[in-house]
């Protein structure tokens, strides 16, 4: 009986086992092929692009006049408050004019002493000429006199000269900005000795409204530049091309545009890269001489600029870009991108996309090329024609992150 009972309860757990065998079976039947994975992509259409480029430098003042005194002598007063605006014409330092203002009177003598010769020389000069035609004169005697009055007039000529010298030597001694602008801190003070044309800058005038920025821009990215509008890859953006805006170093943006003037036409052989100069506005006083700035300038508008968002990019091991573009019948495919620079948060794209090809976005590490996947469309849905950005990042290599 014991021997019948066990064999039953074998019998019954073999049948249990077997059932969850054909239930299991059966659940991993029933579903036929697995769920295609499901990515998010975004549909990449062409759009008008001001592209930029940034470039830093340096601020310097548009004129700039260092004060050198042109008359030695003492100063005696120094007539201005360092670090204040004057004006041109304002008088800035005295020199002791003592010694040129008798220089001045003697001059003013010696040329009346020639002046008062002068008039009796003429009359003798004129009687020995009618004499002489008379015969009651020797040549000899008429030609001493007309060399005696010669000479008078040229001592004349002299004289004035010298008091025009003294002159312009007493007026040295009154020492005038030459240009209006911001005066820097004094070089001397009172009771100090200088000389004509010293090396040494009594003080330094700077106009500081407007503003010049120098910059630098390589010549690889200037034939690059060139390259693309020969190409007509870019297009001149009509007046605003030459518009430029200004990052100060805070990293805050200047209020005023400037408008670039023109590049160098000498490449620095040091660097390899040419200067920009800039013209900014500056009427509240900001920007100051030897202020570092980065420059924002438009190289010119890219009517059919493609963006792919910067998290669709992945690179292989060599380090060259792809995307994954969902294909036809919704097969992955992977796609090399040359990309061109950094957009906010996209990459500028300069070959290997196509206007409608849908990009990858999200789900790309459940997916590899050939798989079949369901597509889902991001919700901004990519770039629509005519509204891509405008660039504010720097141009430069792509791998640099600029």
């Amino acid at each position: 009986m014991r021997i019948y009972d066990r064999a039953k309860r074998i019998a019954v757990v073999g049948l249990l086992l077997g059932s969850l065998m054909l239930i299991g079976c059966g659940q991993k039947t029933t579903g036929g092929a697995p769920l295609a994975p499901e990515v998010t992509v975004v549909a990449i259409q062409p759009g008008d692009l001001v592209t930029t480029t940034e470039l830093s430098g340096r601020t310097s003042a548009n004129l700039i006049a260092e004060i050198r005194p042109q008359v030695g002598g003492i100063i005696q007063k120094r007539l201005f408050v360092e670090g204040s605006d004057v004006k041109a014409g304002q008088v800035l330092f005295q020199i002791d004019p003592s010694l040129y203002k008798a220089a001045l009177d003697n001059a003013r003598a010696a040329l009346a002493r020639s002046e008062a010769n002068l008039t009796a020389i003429q009359l003798k000069a004129g009687r020995l000429r009618e004499l002489l035609a008379d015969k009651a004169v020797s040549q000899q005697d008429y030609d001493d006199a007309a060399a005696a009055l010669k000479q008078t007039q040229a001592d004349i000529q002299y004289g004035k000269a010298l008091v025009e010298t003294a002159r312009i030597n007493l007026k040295y001694t009154t020492i005038t900005a030459p240009i209006s602008g911001r005066i820097g801190k004094s070089g001397v003070t009172e009771g100090a000795l200088v000389t004509a044309h010293q090396p040494a800058a009594l003080a330094t005038i700077q106009q500081l409204d407007p503003m010049y920025v120098d910059v630098t821009q390589s010549t690889s990215e200037l034939l690059k530049l060139q390259r693309h509008m020969e190409e007509g890859q870019l297009q001149r953006n009509g007046a605003s091309q030459n518009k430029v805006r200004l990052i100060l170093e805070e990293n805050t943006a200047y209020p005023y545009e400037g408008t670039l003037k023109f590049r160098d036409v000498t490449v620095d052989p040091s660097t390899g890269s040419v200067i920009l100069r800039i013209v900014f506005p500056n009427p509240k006083g900001t920007l100051l001489p030897g202020m570092f700035v980065r420059a924002i300038v438009q190289e010119g508008v890219n009517k059919n600029a493609l963006l792919v968002p910067q998290q669709a990019v992945s690179r292989d091991p060599k380090g060259n870009a792809y995307v994954l573009i969902a294909g036809e019948g919704e097969k992955v495919i992977q796609r090399p991108l040359v990309l061109d620079r950094a957009i906010k948060d996209k990459w500028l794209v300069s070959s290997g996309l196509k206007a409608g090809d849908r990009v990858i976005v999200e789900g790309m590490q459940k997916v590899k090329p050939g798989v079949s996947v369901k597509v889902v469309f991001a919700e901004n849905g990519g770039n629509k024609s005519g509204e891509i950005e405008k660039s504010t990042s720097p141009a430069g290599k792509i791998d640099g992150g600029k």
